[in-house]
């Protein structure tokens, strides 16, 4: 039996295979074996000293506008690479095309925007925070707040489903913030990470220490976090406790972001009712929200609130439009979704199914269709299934059980109160979608979902062409949200540099201030 490539990962400035046998990355229509990882026997604490001694003080000798000439080559090295990341991405992820380009094209779109807001950041080399205020009656003695880059790491530990905009996005704020960057991608599909990486490294753009990736297991990886680093997780709620009582992040004071789970929510107006563009706009948004990605997108709609009176007609809208989805080889020209990740995760979509079971209906079950050019019994593709609920305040699990694939629940509302009551019972949620045409109803409820979501998007007839749409994570926006989907906030802007920067306040005469630079 030939035994496929073992990946190798890049720290202490070269690359090293792992001691293991490695773990095999999978097609998940076909079942065939495409690349090994494996991470065993690497010296992390070592690597991560590299990373902090050469990678993040070459890049703090440089300033904004510097760094971000950096985040703009690396740009254009991914770019010359597009069709390899695309073929990767079908047999190691199983997506379509389109649903490729969320992921690749996301991920160039997100370092184009930091490269051209890093550029306006000029020579500075720290960032002023507010202007100076005097500590007396006279102006003799100031405070200037300032943001200085850290003097550690960012590791990021990422999901499965993004493996190459899960990495610029957190990367590119990391590199133009000045701190080298250690990514630990998934396992499952690590391999386009991996050449991304690569493909970087080999055009010698970023210093030495600067980009370092570890693919296998993470054990040891937040062991060898020291003061002044910071991790990036996204991942599930579960792995998120284990990673926030890790002794390192306590003894040490490692600043940590959490990405966790999301039961996200599309609420229906009162006043949208079957046959206005609003109601049309919601059923639209839904099927594209269960479907792209096969449903694994942590910003998927998965709870639907629609007045009592139009549950039947919504249900009968979004399953016919889900009954035109063709699942199967993404391959296939005539396929529309392709498939999740591994049987690993087809088989938890359907432990997921089992227990919402007992509080739900089935109203549109699209695995009465058969899969298109895939084999159902090695394949990890899985039709999408509209549930709904009649009684939506005794359908617990509904909101607590999230079911990462093409599963969403259609429930039922008395009123806007109740509508926005049970948009709460999500305990915390990275996003909400309101659809309707009242401009006064819609930026209240905006309101009142806010201070329980990372954001909120608002759809009316007006933007039916413009808006970006509920999952789509927009580098200009904040990503990430309060309670159960981890308390963490990645992007906004330059809003994500604060992350990686230190706030400290300097006191000082107005002629020391000047002198700061800022």
């Amino acid at each position: 039996m030939t035994m496929t490539a073992l990946l190798p990962n890049f720290v202490c400035g070269r690359w090293q295979s792992g001691t293991g046998a490695g773990t095999a990355l999978l097609d998940p229509v076909l079942g065939t074996e495409l690349v090994r990882v494996d991470a065993t026997g690497l010296d992390l604490r070592s690597a991560f000293a590299f990373a902090r001694r050469a990678g993040s003080a070459a890049l703090q000798a440089l300033t904004y506008a510097e760094r971000a000439a950096l985040l703009a080559r690396v740009g254009q090295v991914l770019q010359t690479h597009r069709d390899a990341y695309d073929a990767i991405a079908t047999a190691n992820s199983g997506t379509v095309q389109s649903d490729s380009a969320v992921d690749i094209d996301g991920a160039l779109f997100t370092l184009g925007q930091y490269a051209r807001w890093g550029t306006a950041l000029g020579s500075a080399r720290a960032l002023r925070d507010g202007e100076a205020v005097k500590l007396g009656k006279e102006p003799l003695f100031q405070s200037q707040h300032l943001q200085v880059p850290r003097p550690g790491l960012a590791l990021f530990i990422n999901a499965f489903n993004f493996p190459a905009w899960g990495l610029w996005e957190k990367a590119a704020p990391a590199l133009l913030s000045g701190l080298a960057v250690v990514v630990k991608p998934a396992t499952a599909t690590a391999w386009l990470t991996q050449r991304m990486v690569q493909d970087v490294v080999d055009a010698g753009i970023l210093p030495a220490g600067a980009l370092s990736i570890v693919c296998g297991s993470s054990n040891g990886l937040l062991d060898a976090l020291a003061p002044f680093d910071v991790l990036s997780f996204t991942g599930s709620a579960d792995t998120a406790a284990v990673i926030r009582s890790h002794p390192s992040l306590a003894r040490h004071a490692v600043r940590a972001n959490i990405e966790a789970d999301s039961l996200n929510s599309a609420l229906l107006l009162p006043d949208a009712t079957p046959g206005t563009p609003a109601f049309d706009l919601l059923v639209r948004e839904v099927v594209r929200e269960m479907t792209v990605k096969s449903g694994q997108k942590c910003t998927a709609i998965r709870r639907i609130l629609v007045p009592a009176k139009v549950y039947g007609a919504a249900a009968e809208a979004i399953g016919a439009k889900l009954a035109k989805v063709s699942t199967g080889n993404p391959r296939n020209a005539g396929v529309r979704m392709g498939a999740l990740v591994s049987r690993a995760q087809f088989e938890a979509v359907q432990q997921g199914l089992a227990q919402l079971a007992h509080a739900t209906e089935v109203l549109h079950d699209g695995r009465t269709q058969a899969l298109v050019d895939a084999d159902p019994a090695v394949a990890a593709c899985h039709q999408p299934v509209l549930l709904g609920a009649r009684d939506a305040d005794m359908a617990q699990a509904v909101h607590d059980v999230e079911v990462f694939g093409p599963v969403a629940t259609l429930l039922p509302y008395r009123d806007l109160p109740h509508a926005l009551a049970l948009a709460q019972r999500g305990q915390g949620s990275l996003v909400a979608s309101l659809y309707g045409d009242d401009a006064a109803a819609l930026g209240s409820a905006a309101l009142a979902l806010a201070a329980s979501h990372g954001r909120v998007h608002v759809v009316t007839p007006e933007v039916a062409q413009a808006h970006t749409g509920h999952g789509n994570v927009m580098p200009q926006s904040l990503h990430g949200g309060p309670g159960r989907a981890g308390g963490g906030a990645e992007l906004g802007g330059l809003r994500a540099l604060d992350f990686y920067h230190q706030r400290a306040a300097v006191q000082a005469s107005p002629q020391v201030l000047a002198a700061l630079g800022l």
